[in-house]
């Protein structure tokens, strides 16, 4: 019976809303209705909720809005009024309607669930939007539709400040949507608190309706403490350097490996033949052969490249832990999650050129490893070499072949 009520009232909500939406409801819709029923949902089983209760708040869920097909003001008691007459001609028990119509009083703002478990989870499905990434999507709608609604145009600082003091007001009720929706709710509060700021100093510039002179040198000299073509310019002409140092070492290694490759070739091939001839030469030929080797290995270290995992989640941008300016961070990532990520680092001064300083700092860790490695490389090369060559000189001189 649970899953059978539930079906039939995501079906008549959907037709419901399809031919009787008002065209200005842009937040209150069937999306939003879909998404409130999905948590609602999710939210009573991890709740501890039981299949008739689950049911219940889905239910409740489905029409929680449906008043407002015909009014914004009090559409809750509408849409109990709608949820009482439908579940009333499928014959469902009186306690069933009761308990849905409770959990959607509790939705009207300011929520108040009581005790009520059913109710804390439907009022913390209906505002889980508060945490999600999408939410500053949905909220601009939201706010065409109360400009809509209401014959008035709402300037952003008022509708943030309206916003702004929701999420001070606004709580989770259940402990799921608490360790579950917080983190994300804090992290949007912070982001509108600088678009109302944003919007709030725009508003004040407008009405100022001049600036003077003074403002103006203000203000340059504002933007001037920020980065500006200098610190791109340097931050560029770092990169440069730092390539070149790269390449340099590349270069050094590519030299190291190429003279050694031939000399250890020609050992090989030719001297070992002519070991047996003179025996004497053997212990130097080996110390040889191993400065060869070890100088080879060296350089191919410090031209071995590095890759990492190459993947990042929402939670690194937002943290900001992540470097998308390096390959290795998102080359296991689809095109559209990659370009996300580059927008909101973009939309981010303070990120964008952080991530632009670590480049150059994680660029220099690897050219500080190449010449490490090269130093040894060519000490162990030069040192070996004269070791050999006074081996070859004494064992030649010196011992009796």
């Amino acid at each position: 019976m649970e899953q059978r009520i539930t079906k039939e009232s995501e079906k008549y909500i959907r037709s419901l809303f399809e031919k009787e939406i008002r065209e200005h409801l842009h937040y209150h819709d069937i999306v939003h209705t879909e998404y409130v029923a999905h948590q609602a949902g999710l939210i009573g089983r991890n709740s501890g909720l039981g299949p008739e209760e689950i049911s219940i708040v889905m239910v409740a869920a489905w029409f929680h809005d449906s008043g407002f097909v015909s009014v914004s003001d009090g559409h809750e008691e509408l849409s109990k009024d709608i949820a009482r007459k439908f579940l009333s001609s499928r014959k469902m028990p009186k306690d069933f309607i009761e308990r849905v119509l409770v959990c959607i009083e509790a939705t009207k703002m300011p929520q108040d669930p009581g005790d009520d478990l059913l109710a804390k989870v439907l009022c913390d499905a209906d505002m889980a939007y508060l945490s999600e990434d999408f939410y500053f999507e949905r909220t601009a709608k939201l706010r065409k539709e109360w400009n809509q609604e209401s014959g008035k145009s709402f300037s952003k600082k008022t509708y943030y400040q309206e916003t702004v003091d929701l999420f001070k007001n606004h709580r989770y009720y259940t402990d799921y949507g608490r360790k579950t929706f917080s983190e994300g709710k804090e992290r949007n509060f912070k982001r509108l608190l600088k678009l109302l700021e944003k919007a709030s100093k725009k508003k004040r510039k407008k009405a100022t309706g001049h600036v003077s002179k003074k403002t103006k040198a203000q203000a340059k000299a504002e933007k001037d403490k920020l980065p500006g073509r200098g610190v791109e310019s340097m931050l560029r002409l770092t990169a440069r350097n730092q390539i070149n140092l790269s390449s340099i070492a590349d270069n050094k290694a590519n030299i190291l490996i190429s003279i050694n490759s031939i000399v250890l070739t020609v050992l090989v091939s030719i001297g070992i033949g002519r070991i047996s001839d003179y025996p004497v030469i053997t212990f130097p030929a080996i110390v040889f052969l191993i400065t060869c080797l070890s100088t080879i290995v060296l350089a191919i270290l410090s031209t071995r490249p590095k890759i990492s995992s190459g993947k990042f989640t929402k939670e690194d941008i937002h943290n900001k832990r992540v470097n998308l300016l390096f390959f290795g961070n998102f080359y296991k990532m689809e095109m559209d999650e990659y370009e996300w990520a580059m927008k909101e680092m973009m939309a981010d001064t303070d990120y964008l050129y952080s991530s632009m300083i670590r480049d150059q700092y994680s660029l220099g860790k690897v050219i500080s490893k190449k010449y490490r490695l090269l130093r040894v490389a060519y000490t162990v090369f030069m040192i070996g070499i004269i070791l050999s060559s006074i081996l070859f000189a004494v064992f030649i001189l010196f011992v009796p072949g």
